[in-house]
């Protein structure tokens, strides 16, 4: 069958709206408003093939108008003339005033109206018919005196009429009034719903980019990240020039993801960028695309790429992307056609399908990179995916001094030292730690932020402050010599942290605390490392032992970090010549579901736990041999109640194998983590 062919349409003329067709090219195609979907690539349309639209009919909106007025006007004006009083002749009021039947009369010029004290048959009416109300108009020829033979019978003469007659607005008003206040009363109840269901009947505001000067913040606040800094400059340089990388073919990432842990800088980065991009910026968090009814986040999403795509190139900053973006499919997931399913399929189609969006930039950030779908993630959509890790030693510095700007430092105030003593740390808890130091000073009445300051600033964050407990003496005893365990038996093992603090003053839930902190940044770890660190912190249940006989459950805390340890050395790290290089503990759930058979999940048990018993008889040989030494530091304790670094090695009598630093506190965390450096202990009773 042969195909139609198509009739060549002329070529426009300038009068019939012809343009460039390199200008037309560059610009998408008029969009349909009854097409769901997106068109690109198509010859510009003139738009004469759609039916015009029609227009308003102004003459018709005005004649429905009066009707309606009309209407309500003649019904209530019907209702006054039956409701009115009965027009009688002048002769009639006469004869009623002279047989003392007026009860009360009101003139208005020559129109009189009045109601009688009894009714009458109404003259000239049908038959039976009565009036008690009246109105009349008197003749301007009448010679009698009306007000005196009203006087004389006793009637009332008012001011005001005895019978109101509303005018023509009035009966408008009072007409309109109700459907008004009950048109009124329904958007009242609409707003409060709307306001209540959070875009339940629409699809929220239009997004509007983020003023720059609101938001203060560009690179110049943004430390101790450099690497990740470089890429985020990266891209806003070709927003601001383009031309340079179109020279030789680069195109820019559609999509940047930044991950890491919470604190270090992700959202702060994402402002930075809005203050130095010098394009439109716009921001959102996911959580506000999710709403009840389903359909509303994804228009969302439409509404916000559109808006951006109108003000080309810019960028849109979503922040905790992971609350729409999970895995779909999965055990997290709540079906084939939920909200946050379309919401995330919206986004994954504005980003990189048929919708065109070049010159939009997509950075979003999550603690959660692990959840993500897979798609969201691919080459075209996040192009880059940017770890923000926690700051290095330098970093931190680095950190100190962007928050440090506008607070007064004390000479003795060394932002070295601090640096030094807080590895593991990230941005957001380095600008509270600097917060709680000047709180500190403006307590004590210091001009300037001291050292002490500092050092009692950063126990103040991670060990809160200090409890008013009064221990009876022996309980004070007992964790003197628990906490001197722990510091004793970390000065002995070889390759430990340097114990920087000692204390036996209740702070948060513990009754004492012994802190140790490397001199660098650490980020490998040995087997002969980690069971120092299970000595060490078996320290403390070791010395109630030896010197007490008892155990108490002041170790509670110590036992759960020396397992936590122990268990990642056999079933994770492969430092166990019984169970092998293999990894038995998944990052997640049940090792069973992986199929590790209870055999092995067996053997595992029994290698941590001799382990754990092999760390703590040698913990109780070590402070036995130096029974002398562990007295000594508990002496110190009982008398000072803290040591600091200098102080704990003295009265232990072990030469200082690292320069003095200030006392600092350690982050409070889990001694391994599942990934990543291991954190300065905290070992407390």
């Amino acid at each position: 069958m042969p195909r139609p062919t198509s009739t060549p349409s002329p070529p426009l003329s300038p009068a019939d709206g012809a343009k460039d067709p390199s200008t037309a090219a560059d610009k998408p195609p008029p969009q349909a408003a009854n097409r769901p979907w997106r068109t690109e690539g198509l010859p510009p349309q003139t738009g004469k093939d759609e039916p015009p639209q029609k227009p308003r009919n102004w003459l018709t909106l005005v004649t429905r108008g009066l009707l309606v007025y009309l209407i309500f006007f003649g019904l209530l004006t019907l209702q006054d003339r039956l409701n009115g009083p009965e027009t009688i002749p002048y002769t009639e009021l006469d004869a009623q005033v002279e047989a003392n039947n007026v009860a009360e009369l009101f003139a208005r010029g020559h129109t009189i109206e009045g109601k009688l004290r009894a009714p009458k048959p109404l003259p000239g009416g049908k038959e039976g018919a009565t009036y008690e109300r009246f109105a009349t108009e008197r003749p301007v020829f009448a010679q009698d005196d009306l007000l005196a033979k009203l006087v004389k019978s006793g009637a009332a003469v008012r001011a005001t009429p005895v019978v109101g007659e509303r005018g023509m607005l009035a009966n408008l008003l009072i007409s309109v009034a109700p459907i008004a206040l009950l048109i009124l009363f329904y958007r009242w109840m609409l707003k409060r719903q709307q306001s209540a269901m959070s875009g339940i009947f629409s699809s929220g505001e239009k997004r509007k980019p983020v003023d720059p000067e609101k938001v203060r913040v560009t690179f110049a606040d943004v430390a101790g990240i450099d690497e990740v800094k470089g890429e985020i400059t990266e891209i806003v340089d070709y927003l601001r020039a383009p031309e340079k990388y179109r020279s030789i073919g680069a195109r820019a990432p559609k999509g940047v993801l930044l991950t890491g842990s919470p604190g270090t800088g992700k959202t702060l980065l994402a402002r930075a960028t809005a203050g130095e991009a010098q394009v439109p910026f716009f921001s959102a968090s996911a959580s506000e695309f999710i709403e009840m009814i389903v359909g509303v986040g994804a228009s969302r999403v439409r509404e916000l790429f559109q808006s951006a795509r109108a003000v080309a190139p810019a960028i849109i900053f979503i922040d905790e992307i992971d609350t729409i973006g999970r895995a779909r499919g999965g055990a997290r997931s709540l079906g084939g056609h939920d909200e946050r399913e379309q919401t995330l399929n919206q986004i994954l189609t504005e980003m990189d399908g048929f919708s065109g969006s070049e010159g939009v930039i997509v950075l979003a950030a999550t603690n959660r990179p692990d959840v993500l779908d897979p798609a969201l993630l691919r080459p075209g959509r996040f192009d880059r995916t940017i770890t923000v890790h926690a700051p290095d030693q330098v970093g931190r510095k680095e950190i100190l001094r962007v928050h440090v700007r506008n607070i007064s430092l004390a000479p003795d105030a060394d932002l070295d030292r601090v640096a030094r003593a807080t590895p593991g740390m990230t941005g957001a808890e380095l600008a509270n730690l600097v917060n709680e130091a000047a709180l500190v000073a403006v307590r004590r009445g210091h001009l300037a932020v001291t050292a002490q300051d500092l050092s009692d600033g950063l126990e103040r964050v991670q060990l809160g402050a200090a409890r008013n407990v009064v221990m009876p003496p022996e309980e004070r005893r007992r964790t003197a010599y628990h906490e001197a365990g722990h510091a004793l038996l970390g000065m002995l093992q070889p390759g430990a942290d340097p114990v920087r603090k000692v204390s036996i003053i209740p702070r948060g839930r513990a009754l004492g605390v012994t802190l140790s902190t490397p001199e660098q940044d650490r980020y490998g770890y040995d087997a002969a490392y980690l069971r120092g660190r299970m000595i060490g912190a078996l320290g403390g249940m070791a010395a109630e032992h030896v010197v007490f006989g008892v155990v108490t459950t002041g170790a509670e805390s110590d036992l759960e970090m020396c397992t936590a340890i122990a268990r990642s050395m056999v079933g994770r790290w492969g430092m166990s010549e019984r169970i092998g290089p293999v990894s038995i503990f998944p990052a997640e759930g049940d090792p069973r579901m992986l199929g590790v058979s209870e055999g092995t999940l067996d053997a595992v048990s029994a290698e941590v736990r001799r382990l754990v018993e092999e760390c703590y008889r040698r913990a109780i040989e070590l402070l036995e041999a130096n029974r002398e030494r562990l007295d000594a530091v508990v002496a110190k304790l009982l008398e000072h109640e803290t040591l600091d670094e200098a102080a704990v090695y003295e009265a232990a009598g072990i030469e200082h194998r690292a320069p003095v630093s200030i006392r600092p506190v350690p982050k409070a965390a889990a001694i391994v983590p599942p990934s990543g450096p291991v954190s300065a202990p905290l070992r407390g009773r």
